[in-house]
């Protein structure tokens, strides 16, 4: 029934997404080329901004705790579970102080209006997942870039979006990268429940009615820990605070 339901509430929604898009795809390009960086992630905090209240019409809510504990003045490396582009939305909003940069693959990087722009000129990076060799030096130069500016990387080591809610094993190769170029970076665990559920029939229509928590898990100090320790302790904490497939 929720399916039914959702198809003429799905159009009304992506029209309106689709508009904040088009609209702010020229906003952007105006706000990097003119007035430079700090201007252009004000435009793109303000996009996301956008497309959440576009969720809104699909009844989503949100619910995102632990960013005050985050430490300030400092290079963070976030550290999620990964289950559908609402996870990207909500962070770039909710944490936006952070200035988040993503790894991302590479087909996000062309065709998309807005989204496309901003990965490629944003600061985040994007790889070729068939060619694991290539994403090495992409993520160092990451890694270096959010030391030198003091601002966020957010990764997914799970590698795909889980359908299920249920978290994958993660991979250890991006945030072994990421802590050794970024030295005085602390590792921000995040635990994210019920974006999957969004998805839940595919990209159309949209699932209605969702309540999406997002937890910020205590801060590790990258230098503090060895790497096999940090990886086991960010995975644990990640994976005991998403609850939806329990």
């Amino acid at each position: 029934m929720q399916k039914i339901i959702s198809y003429p509430i799905s159009v009304i929604y992506y029209l309106c997404f689709g508009l904040c898009l088009v609209v702010f795809h020229p906003i952007q390009w105006i706000c990097l080329n003119v007035f430079g960086y700090q201007a252009h992630k004000k435009s793109v905090d303000y996009l996301n901004f956008c497309l959440l209240r576009c969720t809104n019409l699909v009844g989503t809510t949100y619910k995102v705790s632990g960013v005050e504990d985050i430490p300030k003045g400092v290079p963070i490396i976030f550290v999620a579970n990964h289950q559908s582009m609402y996870d990207i939305v909500t962070m770039i909003w909710y944490f936006r102080r952070f200035h988040c940069k993503f790894v991302s693959k590479k087909e996000l990087g062309s065709g998309i209006p807005s989204v496309s722009f901003n990965l490629k000129y944003g600061g985040s990076v994007l790889i070729d997942r068939k060619d694991p060799k290539q994403a090495i030096p992409v993520i160092k130069g990451l890694s270096e870039y959010i030391e030198k500016n003091t601002r966020s990387a957010v990764i997914f080591p799970e590698g795909t979006r889980s359908k299920t809610g249920k978290p994958k094993e993660f991979a250890q190769s991006g945030l072994k990268i990421l802590c050794k170029y970024a030295p005085s970076a602390y590792v921000v665990p995040v635990s994210i429940n019920n974006s999957w559920k969004m998805v839940r029939f595919g990209m159309f229509p949209v699932g209605l009615g969702n309540h999406l928590t997002f937890t910020a898990h205590k801060a590790m100090a990258v230098k503090d820990y060895d790497f096999t320790d940090l990886m086991a302790l960010t995975e644990k904490a990640v994976v005991e605070g998403v609850n939806e497939y329990k």
